[in-house]
């Protein structure tokens, strides 16, 4: 099984993943962290040296070689993976994709603080700038997201409701 968790920054991609890879006895990867190892450089560092046309480039060819040598595996994606480079498409192909979805305040209340960190985030001046830029990422990405065949919406999506979901996908499929 592959599990692909897809969504915004901050919609706890990788701890819930985490939390699926441990429960279903599957390795788990984080797509920007599987990046930095490979460039030998930190996401805001790529960000900067090269830009975003490159970032997404080398996301999606990891996401495609990740898929051919991982048969098994639970991958957190970065936020805008699926929306480059026919990503989504790829990513519907090859196992079971899960849109986190969390609205745009609680996103806000998770990244306020960690938002320098963040390339795309970083220039913010304030927390509203944040909510603005967040509601319109959200709004630009939703068509890739919602193609996924499952949703699990916060503040319901604990790892135990996130498991079950599978699960019952799974059995169904």
């Amino acid at each position: 099984m592959r599990l692909f968790l897809i969504g915004m920054p901050g919609a706890g991609k990788t701890t819930l993943g985490r939390a699926l890879a441990l429960r279903g006895g599957l390795p788990f990867l984080d797509l920007d962290e599987e990046i930095v190892r490979q460039e030998q450089r930190s996401v805001a560092e790529i960000f900067a040296a090269e830009g975003e046309a490159y970032f997404r480039a080398v996301e999606a060819s990891l996401v495609r070689q990740l898929i051919e040598t991982h048969p098994r595996l639970v991958l957190a994606t970065g936020g805008g993976a699926p929306c480059f480079h026919d990503t989504m498409d790829a990513l519907l192909a090859s196992g079971i994709t899960v849109w986190l979805d969390v609205p745009v305040p609680e996103l806000v209340a998770r990244l306020h603080r960690a938002a320098a960190a963040r390339p795309l985030l970083a220039a913010l001046p304030d927390e509203q700038a944040l909510k603005q830029r967040l509601t319109e990422t959200i709004a630009a990405r939703s068509g890739f997201y919602s193609r996924a065949a499952l949703r699990c919406a916060s503040p319901a999506c604990t790892p135990d409701a996130l498991w079950a979901l599978v699960q019952r996908y799974v059995a169904t499929a």
